[in-house]
């Protein structure tokens, strides 16, 4: 079981409602998170979620503060959530660089993953805009310099890349469809786990005594439709990363051909 703390997953949307002449605001909050904590907690995995709003403040500053934390999922929250804090933005006040703390962190040992969605890594016209910052290079793939998402309207069928990556052996070859994604490469000592239209999909790697992964496509509507969000193949894998990357056993083995440290403890 790892301790997992999951940041972002959240929006609100205003809506403007035109009737002839009048017209009226409504204000609605939602979250995308249920499908992929509910796949989490049922393998007992222990969840934490800062929606984007409760992160903007109450992420940890500090290395000491992610005492006890095995994993962080950061999912649909861009770079400046993290950089620009209300006491830095409105009060002009100098705070830790948050995304440089979690570089040190995975360094030591931590495991990252992020998740895709129009806030991750580079994103909707490159608003997420993670490739100039410390996460960068920790994360196992490169990012576009611009908007990279990749619009399937059609949909797309992921395809197991690696049958003998442990965090996918055994599961289907095909996987119910996803309606997008984030085009990225994989590193050149970087691991591809699951590919789609030829561009790799779940990508593992190491950072220092860390891990990590990039996981190209949504946990969420509406890139990850509920058929593919419910299937056994998602929750299957995201037990197994989870476990990989806080350092535990992965179906009662830790592969090397994954990474080339040890199994971290805390």
């Amino acid at each position: 079981m790892a301790r997992v703390l999951i940041a972002g997953e959240s929006w609100v949307t205003t809506s403007i409602h035109t009737k002839g002449f009048d017209s009226f605001t409504t204000v609605a909050y939602q979250e995308g998170v249920a499908g992929f904590r509910d796949a989490l907690e049922g393998h007992g995995h222990e969840v934490e979620h800062l929606p984007c709003h409760v992160a903007a403040d109450h992420f940890p500053y500090e290395v000491a503060d992610l005492k006890g934390v095995d994993v962080v999922v950061l999912s649909d929250i861009g770079a400046n959530t993290f950089l620009l804090p209300n006491p830095t933005f409105l009060g002009g006040e100098a705070r830790p660089n948050r995304l440089a703390m979690l570089r040190d962190w995975v360094a030591d040992g931590g495991g990252l993953a992020m998740v895709g969605g129009y806030l991750s890594f580079q994103g909707f016209e490159a608003k997420a805009n993670y490739r100039a910052t410390p996460l960068a290079p920790v994360l196992p793939v490169e990012m576009e310099p611009g908007d990279d998402r990749e619009e399937l309207p059609a949909d797309g069928r992921p395809l197991v890349a690696a049958p003998e990556h442990p965090l996918v052996a055994g599961l289907p070859s095909r996987w119910s469809p996803i309606l997008g994604y984030q085009r990225l490469v994989a590193k050149p000592d970087a691991q591809v786990a699951l590919s789609v239209n030829g561009d790799p999909l779940a990508v593992t790697g190491t950072y220092g005594a860390g891990r990590t992964l990039a996981f190209a496509t949504d946990i969420g509507p509406h890139w990850a439709p509920e058929a593919f969000v419910g299937s056994p193949e998602f929750a299957t894998f995201w037990d197994r990363a989870t476990r990989w990357l806080a350092g535990q056993a992965v179906d009662g083995q830790l592969n090397g051909a994954v990474t080339s440290g040890e199994a971290h403890a805390r």
